[in-house]
């Protein structure tokens, strides 16, 4: 039992340091607890092989994904669906490609193992673009909301090719696609007349209902060897209409995942990360991360031209649609604790994330973040590729 309490005390610690750092700095607080992970797992020696550890992360990851699904706003999605399905799409099909391929014919691993790598090296790092979109108000603007939308797209893109790609296809296959679409389609409701029956007491008994489903398809989607932050995703998407109508329980859940839950995940990374194993592959980090953003910039930038984004804007947009955090080391994790990949392609993928969510990201915000008032320009130039009834709407906001 010490052990157990001496462990906790010595996570929570790196924790809180990591958070004090990401305050002073204002880098990403999970960037920071992964690389705050790797300096614990590489010169102190801690590791993560306890199971509690492993729940507790398993869970973050789970109820992050959770909580991103249910930041994206269906009306943006609707309002904006052509630049976000079109954006979405492309900037995970060309880097998932591309990177698999890579992987596969020039860097000689598996073919399951450079399906991992092409899911990992194809994700948007929703974390970093909405907190870029919320540090210089673009998540206001109509610009703004269609990158958080093709965001959403992108990782939905990334998650479903993780699900399908490495599920088991038997029956209990069935039963999980089946049992959770009859959820997303009754939870929205029930959940409405659960919150207004039961809901505003001190023991927060809708949260308790969001657990109590995550858990439940979770565990459905370990019986059919697909991964439970599918059902998560598809789950945050469909009640976030909901959750928006009761802000203080989006506080609470941040609370939880925020403060207690996505620390472990991101440490227990960090962790994995051999310092020997990025060194002697520090070649292909370097190509595996100008792939992943030269896919993107092929893909997302001629569309964001054609849809006659601002020649700054469509620059910082195929920047930000390069970044990559929460999904790709999700996805990195999943393929190394399944046997997949190896821990030095772990460390290899898990240092390309993070490059992916620092360089594009300073470049973008250096050199190529618009003004509010241009961001409200870019627009006008959108309108006139929305059909009439989508552009006399947005010119409403």
């Amino acid at each position: 039992m010490e052990t157990l309490w001496t462990t906790a005390s010595i996570w929570v610690a790196l924790a809180l340091l990591a958070g004090l750092i990401a305050k002073r700095t204002g880098i990403s607080v999970a960037l920071v607890e992964i690389l705050a992970g790797a300096a614990a797992g590489n010169f102190l020696h801690v590791t993560p092989n306890a199971e509690w550890i492993g729940f507790l992360a398993g869970f973050g990851s789970m109820l992050l994904t959770f909580m991103a699904g249910a930041e994206i706003e269906p009306d943006v999605l609707r309002k904006y669906l052509k630049e976000s399905l079109t954006i979405g799409f492309i900037a995970f099909l060309l880097p998932f490609l591309g990177a698999m391929v890579y992987a596969h014919y020039l860097a000689g691993w598996s073919w399951q193992a450079a399906q991992i790598c092409g899911i990992a090296l194809s994700t948007t790092s929703v974390a970093v673009v909405y907190a870029v979109m919320l540090e210089t108000g673009l998540n206001e603007t109509p610009i703004g909301k269609v990158i958080l939308a093709a965001c959403f797209v992108n990782d939905l893109g990334t998650v479903l090719a993780l699900g399908v790609l490495f599920a088991n296809y038997n029956s209990w296959l069935i039963i999980f696609a089946t049992v959770t679409t009859v959820a997303l389609v009754l939870a929205p409701g029930f959940a409405r007349w659960f919150f207004r029956t039961f809901g505003n007491h001190v023991s927060e008994p809708e949260i308790k209902l969001m657990f109590f489903l995550l858990f439940a398809l979770g565990a459905l989607a370990a019986k059919a060897n697909s991964e439970a932050v599918l059902p998560a995703y598809l789950l945050g998407l469909v009640i976030a209409r909901l959750l928006a109508e009761n802000r203080p329980i989006v506080r609470h859940l941040r609370t939880t995942v925020f403060a207690f839950l996505t620390p472990f995940y991101f440490l227990k990374a960090g962790m994995l990360v051999s310092l020997p194993a990025i060194w002697a592959g520090y070649s292909l980090i370097i190509l595996l991360l100008l792939v992943k953003m030269a896919t993107k910039f092929i893909g997302v930038w001629p569309l964001a031209r054609f849809f006659n984004f601002a020649p700054r804007i469509r620059k910082y947009t195929t920047l930000l649609m390069s970044t990559g955090l929460t999904f790709g080391s999700i996805s990195a994790l999943f393929g190394y604790t399944r046997g997949i990949i190896t821990q030095s392609q772990y460390t290899v993928l898990v240092t390309v994330v993070i490059g992916s969510a620092l360089i594009p990201t300073m470049i973008a915000q250096a050199f190529f973040r618009p003004t509010l008032e241009e961001a409200n320009t870019g627009l006008a130039k959108t309108a006139q590729a929305l059909p009439e009834s989508m552009a006399t709407a947005g010119s409403e906001d």
